[in-house]
């Protein structure tokens, strides 16, 4: 914890960019996977030690116990959630795997929950199906992930297409899955960007108003489109994932983004992602958000509200937190007697 405030990291990836895991029959793969690394560097600053590390490797596989390093002992990171990334475009085993991610949140149970993830294009709708019904059944997910946006036309859904979505988010919700997460926008490969748009969310946030719509990375570069739905729909949330690490790079573009999200959508709607490992370790960039303001300017000539301690206390944990169903002041003396165990023996004697 930082300051007594309960962090519960959104979004966590143990990806495998190696190699070994580039498909052979695309042959951009590798180009695109090399083009996603060198977005990594663009999140560097003077003295970002993992960054300008050239032993902090990124192309390779990720393991439970690196993240567990990276997120928890290397962070004031309570919580987070590791997610699937069901980007098969240029990956043999996904971007991020199920495997390794299920890994992590079997390893540890206490600290990690796990967000599955299917694609109807990858093996069809019914696999898809099946795969949500495994994945809760035997992996233990609580949320499911979905990137609908492809390198192929042939491969890219709509996320209102009653055909193949509308199925997925209905079984999802029979297997007591109600909150379902999107990438959109920040497009990785050659993808049309229409299919990254988070206009096609509109129709599932209102046909579904009993699932809670997480969308990831503010959908830049349609920020404005973003703004408006977190806005009007009471069941829409934004993750701040793979966007928030700029504040170190480009404060006053960040400044700007937050102040109009306080002023149009409210804190509630906003929800703590490191997107570790990618964008390296949280703690730099949770550092920063702690320091962070609203500057005068941008209050007084656009009215937006001053990012309060209140306010970064539900985006670091509590909003998602009551989204999971995760009682943090439980969850806080659950820690507190691993961490002293003496204490809680005590206690009981």
């Amino acid at each position: 914890m930082i300051d007594d405030i309960f962090i519960f990291d959104n979004v966590i990836h143990l990806y495998d960019m190696s190699t070994p895991n580039l498909r052979e029959d695309r042959p951009e793969a590798e180009e695109t996977r090399d083009r996603i690394l060198k977005y990594v560097k663009a999140l560097r600053w003077p003295g970002n030690p993992e960054l300008d590390d050239p032993a902090f490797n990124w192309a390779r596989r990720w393991e439970a116990e690196d993240m567990y390093d990276l997120v928890f002992k290397q962070s004031p990171t309570d919580m987070a959630m590791t997610q699937v990334v069901p980007m098969f475009d240029w990956f043999k085993d996904w971007e991020s795997p199920i495997v390794t991610q299920h890994a992590m949140a079997a390893a540890y149970p206490d600290r990690v929950m796990f967000c599955g993830g299917v694609d109807p294009m990858y093996r069809g709708l019914n696999h898809a199906l099946d795969q949500i019904d495994f994945q809760i059944k035997e992996l233990g997910a609580r949320s499911f992930k979905f990137y609908n946006g492809h390198d192929r036309i042939p491969e890219c859904w709509r996320c209102d297409d009653e055909r193949f979505a509308y199925p997925m988010y209905e079984r999802a919700l029979a297997g007591g899955v109600n909150v379902l997460q999107f990438h959109k926008g920040n497009p990785w490969g050659q993808q049309n960007m229409e299919y990254l748009n988070p206009t096609d969310l509109q129709g599932p946030a209102r046909d579904f108003p009993e699932i809670s719509f997480i969308v990831h990375h503010l959908a830049l570069p349609y920020f404005e489109e973003m703004v408006s739905i977190a806005a009007r729909f009471p069941n829409v949330y934004l993750s701040l994932a793979g966007y928030i690490s700029f504040y170190r790079i480009a404060p006053r573009r960040v400044q700007e983004h937050i102040g109009r999200l306080l002023q149009m959508a409210g804190p509630e709607k906003l929800l703590w992602g490191s997107e570790a490992a990618l964008a390296g370790g949280p703690t730099p960039t949770l550092n920063a958000f702690m320091e962070m303001e609203i500057p005068t300017d941008l209050r007084s000539g656009y009215g937006y509200p001053q990012i309060t301690r209140e306010d970064k206390k539900k985006i670091l944990g509590e909003n998602f937190a009551r989204l999971m169903g995760v009682d943090i002041e439980q969850k806080k003396a659950e820690f507190a007697r691993e961490a002293n165990p003496a204490s809680a023996s005590a206690e009981v004697l």
